[in-house]
C-alpha cells in the first residue's frame, strides 16, 4: 500500500514543467511572497481604514431589546468636514468596490500580456495618488473620484499576487504558499479597523489616508527594486504577438495593445469555477454580516461607545483569518499529495477542495448562527466574550474555504491564473455589494437572530456547491472546456 512517503510516479513532461519552478532560489521566493503579500495588504487596509471612520447609518433597531437603541460608533468627521451626511459619504464603500472589481480584471488581463511586474509598477502609484486625493478632498465628488482611483490602484494586489504565487510554486507547494500569501495580506484586515477606529477617535481620518500613501510608496519602492518578472518564459501575450519575430523585446514591452478586461469573466462559464466562486462569496457574506453592522449588534447590545474599542472587536476575526489561511493551504497540499498517491499518481484537481468542504459545512455557518443566538439571548461580558470567540471561529472557517479555493482556481486553469482570480474576485465583489446592502435593513426589520440564521443557511448552500464540485468535478469539467490544466501544465 502506498504511504505518504511513497514517491509519486511522474512523467517526463511533468518533470520538465517542474523545472520552471526552480528558476528562483528558496530565499528569493520568500522575498517575492513577502513583496506581493505587502501589496495585498493594501486592499484590506484601504477598505477598513475608511469604513471604520465612516459615520453609521441611522437605522432604528426596534427589534433589538436594547436600553438605548442604536448609536453612532464613529464621530462623523468625514461628513462634518465635507458638509455632508453619513448616508452619502458611505457610498464611498460602493465606489471602492467598483474600483477594485474593475481594476483587478484590467490588471489581471494585462499581466498575462505584459507580465506581473509592470502591473505592480502601474497600479501602486495610482493607490498613492488616490490616498493623497482622499486625504485632501474638499468636496464629496472629489472624495468619490479619488476613492475610485485608490481602489483601482490597490486592486492588483490579490489577483496578480495570486498569479505570482502560481508562477513560482509547483502544485504540491502552491497551497502552502498561497496560504502564507493570504495570511500576510490579512494583516491589513486585522489591524486596519483598529487603526481606523483609533484614527477616527484620537486623530483624523485624513491622517489615516496620509499613512496609506506612505505605505503604498514603501511597497512600490520594494517592487521596483526587488521584484523580478515571474511569468513562465514564452507564456506572455507579447511573446506570442504577430510581430514578435521582427520587434525587439523592449519595444514590444512598451507597445500598447488594447485588451478586453472583461474577457476573463467568460472563464466562469465553467460550472466548477462558477460554483467555487459563488461558494467563496457565501462565506465572505457571513464575514460581512458579522462586521458591517457591528456597531448595531455588539456595540449597542453590550454598550460599547468607544470607536477604538469597536475597531478592536474586528481583531478576533482577523486573527482567525491569519491562522486559517496558512493552515488551510498546508492541509490542502497534503491532501493533494495523499489522494494522488492513493490513485497511483493520478491527479484530480478537486482534491484540494476537500479542506474547504469541512470549513464550509461546519465552522462558517455554525459560527454566524451562534452569534445571532448569543447576541439575542446572552447579555453582559459573557455574551460579548462568546461573540468574539465566534468571530474567531468564523475567521478561521472563512479562510479554510477561501485559501484552498483560490489555490484550486490557479491549479485548474494555471495558464490563465491571474484572469480567473480577477473574474472570481469581481463576481464576489458584485454579489457582496448587492447582498451587504440588505444587512442593516434586515437587522432593523427582523433582528440579528433571524438575519444571522438566514445568512447561515446561505453559507450552507455554498457548502453544497463545494461538495458537488468535489463529488462530480471531473464530470462537470467535461461539460465546458475553458483550457483546464493537466499535471504537466499546472
Amino acid at each position: 500500500m502506498a504511504s505518504e512517503d511513497t514517491p509519486l510516479l511522474v512523467s517526463d513532461g511533468e518533470l520538465a514543467h517542474e523545472a520552471l519552478y526552480n528558476r528562483f532560489s528558496t530565499s528569493r521566493k520568500r522575498v517575492i511572497v513577502a513583496l506581493v503579500g505587502c501589496s495585498a495588504i493594501l486592499p484590506m487596509f484601504v477598505f477598513h481604514s475608511l469604513t471604520s471612520s465612516l459615520p453609521s447609518f441611522p437605522v432604528p433597531l426596534t427589534s433589538f431589546r436594547f436600553a438605548h437603541g442604536s448609536f453612532i460608533p464613529c464621530i462623523p468627521q468625514i461628513a462634518a468636514d465635507l458638509n455632508s451626511t453619513g448616508q452619502i459619504v458611505s457610498f464611498a464603500v460602493s465606489v471602492l468596490t467598483c474600483g477594485v472589481a474593475l481594476g483587478s480584471m484590467l490588471f489581471a488581463t494585462y499581466s498575462g500580456f505584459y507580465g506581473r511586474r509592470p502591473m505592480y509598477l502601474c497600479c501602486l502609484p495610482l493607490h498613492c495618488l488616490g490616498s493623497i486625493g482622499i486625504g485632501t478632498a474638499k468636496t464629496i465628488p472629489q472624495l468619490m473620484i479619488f476613492r475610485f482611483v485608490q481602489g483601482f490602484g490597490t486592486s492588483g494586489g490579490i489577483a496578480v499576487g495570486g498569479a505570482v504565487i502560481g508562477d513560482i510554486y509547483k502544485l504540491t507547494e502552491r497551497g502552502t504558499a498561497m496560504g502564507i500569501f493570504f495570511a500576510a495580506s490579512l494583516l491589513g484586515g486585522a489591524i486596519s479597523p483598529v487603526v481606523g477606529g483609533w484614527g477616527a477617535k484620537y486623530s483624523s481620518w485624513r491622517d489615516v489616508q496620509l499613512g496609506l500613501f506612505f505605505v503604498g510608496l514603501f511597497v512600490f519602492m520594494g517592487m521596483l527594486l526587488l521584484l523580478p518578472e515571474t511569468s513562465h518564459p514564452g507564456t506572455l501575450g507579447m511573446d506570442e504577438s504577430e510581430d514578435s519575430e521582427s520587434t525587439a523585446v523592449e519595444e514590444r514591452r512598451y507597445k500598447w495593445v488594447w485588451l478586453n478586461p472583461f474577457s476573463c469573466i467568460w472563464l466562469l462559464r465553467s460550472p466548477n469555477l462558477l460554483f467555487v466562486t459563488i461558494a467563496s462569496a457565501t462565506v465572505l457574506y457571513t464575514d460581512n454580516t458579522l462586521l458591517v453592522p457591528i456597531a448595531y449588534t455588539l456595540g449597542a447590545r453590550y454598550n460599547i461607545t468607544n470607536e477604538a474599542i469597536i475597531g478592536a472587536c474586528y481583531f478576533p476575526m482577523g486573527l482567525g483569518n491569519i491562522i486559517g489561511a496558512p493552515l488551510a493551504g498546508m492541509l490542502s497540499d497534503r491532501i493533494v499529495i495523499k489522494w494522488r498517491k492513493r490513485r497511483g499518481g493520478y491527479w484530480i484537481q478537486e482534491d484540494r477542495l476537500r479542506v474547504a468542504v469541512f470549513g464550509g459545512a461546519t465552522l462558517v455557518p455554525l459560527s454566524i448562527v451562534l452569534c445571532g443566538f448569543i447576541t439575542h439571548f446572552v447579555s453582559g461580558p459573557l455574551g460579548l466574550s462568546l461573540n468574539l470567540f465566534c468571530f474567531f471561529i468564523n475567521g478561521l472557517g472563512v479562510y479554510l474555504v477561501l485559501s484552498p479555493s483560490s489555490a484550486y482556481l490557479v491549479d485548474v486553469v494555471h495558464s490563465q491564473s491571474s484572469q480567473i482570480l480577477a473574474a472570481s474576485i469581481g463576481l464576489r465583489f458584485l454579489l457582496l455589494a448587492i447582498a451587504v446592502s440588505g444587512i442593516l435593513p434586515s437587522i432593523s426589520h427582523f433582528g440579528v437572530l433571524v438575519t444571522n440564521t438566514a445568512v447561515g443557511m446561505i453559507a450552507w448552500g455554498g457548502f453544497i456547491l463545494l461538495w458537488l464540485t468535489v463529488k462530480y468535478g471531473d464530470k462537470m469539467r467535461a461539460w465546458v472546456d475553458v483550457g483546464y490544466s493537466t499535471i504537466e501544465t499546472t
